[in-house]
């Protein structure tokens, strides 16, 4: 209850902020469809769609990040620092340079992500934590060289705006109810397999005594995080630390592992975490837009070092 309560104040504060010079009436008046048309155009062309944005963004990476740390069994696995998210975005880029199609952009970055999860996984196979979190940190670097490389041979005219998109921007999110969609419908599809995720956290020697598919199940949480991944980098760039931090809150909060409470949560507090770094970054620096995925940064690094250190350096 409380979780839905801070979602929704963050919500609210979201719409009726801004440096649009809109105040808080005005901004419910728009809602509602009552008002000037300037102000309803800003409501609904712009508030709305990046509030919408940041939910659906923000829970498909704390879901993914869910996946990750239940995949490989580490705390610290999340798309950005395993080179996930970096995968997404070489291949979105490549299909923008190409000149493809929405449809080839989105096929495009999921290929990108499905790649860089699985090099982690060969390289990094039976070498425990230290050389998960090694071959991640050397993946996601890769993927930045090769975007340096794509960025200098864009085209000069697309050339800033792609350089905003991977820093992480809202604005790109064009069809916000795409990202809110795959997030509820991830969430629902992560409480049906709960159990599997549960066994797989605790260990291989338990799923294999359960009877548990272990590579068939972990080439569909593969998938999925791929997917999951392409579908947030296509709206918003690169953002960081969403899919990090957002599991171990829950955890800590609930006091449980239990993915059937885990994962919705993580969803709904993920966006909850991405729309209040949305909303700083829309009116911290007014009228100028920071980009969403260094205000993540700037926060969320902070945080994760808070709760390492409030759990003795342990975070599960």
């Amino acid at each position: 209850m409380l979780l839905l309560f801070l979602a929704l104040a963050i919500s609210l504060a979201s719409l009726v902020s801004g440096g649009s010079g809109i105040g808080p009436k005005q901004a419910i008046s728009a809602l509602l469809g009552a008002g000037d048309e300037a102000a309803r155009n800003v409501m609904m062309e712009v508030r709305l769609p990046r509030l919408l944005a940041a939910f659906g963004v923000g829970g498909l990476l704390a879901l993914s990040g869910v996946l990750l740390q239940a995949l490989f069994r580490n705390p610290l696995a999340d798309p950005f620092v395993m080179g996930v998210s970096g995968g997404a975005a070489v291949g979105a880029l490549l299909a923008m340079i190409a000149g493809a199609a929405a449809a080839g952009v989105q096929s495009a970055a999921v290929l990108g992500a499905l790649g860089a999860v699985t090099i982690v996984y060969l390289l990094a196979r039976g070498g425990g934590t230290s050389r998960l979190l090694l071959t991640g940190v050397v993946i996601a670097s890769a993927c930045g060289a090769l975007v340096s490389v794509l960025l200098a041979l864009a085209d000069t005219g697309r050339l800033r705006g792609m350089v905003f998109w991977l820093a992480g921007d809202l604005g790109w999110a064009l069809s916000p109810w795409s990202s809110l969609l795959a997030a509820v419908f991830a969430s629902g599809l992560a409480l049906l397999v709960a159990r599997p995720l549960n066994v797989l956290a605790a260990g291989e020697l338990r799923a294999r005594i359960v009877g548990l598919q272990i590579e068939l199940w972990r080439t569909i949480l593969f998938v999925a995080c791929a997917v999951l991944t392409a579908i947030a980098v296509i709206n918003a760039g690169t953002v960081g630390f969403v899919g990090l931090i957002t599991p171990h809150l829950v955890r800590l909060a609930f006091r449980t592992s239990d993915h059937r409470l885990v994962a919705p949560a993580s969803v709904v507090l993920g966006g909850t975490i991405l729309a209040a770094a949305d909303l700083l970054a829309r009116t911290v620096a007014s009228p100028r837009q920071l980009p969403v995925g260094a205000i993540m940064a700037l926060v969320g690094a902070p945080v994760f070092i808070a709760l390492l250190r409030g759990r003795g350096g342990r975070v599960i």
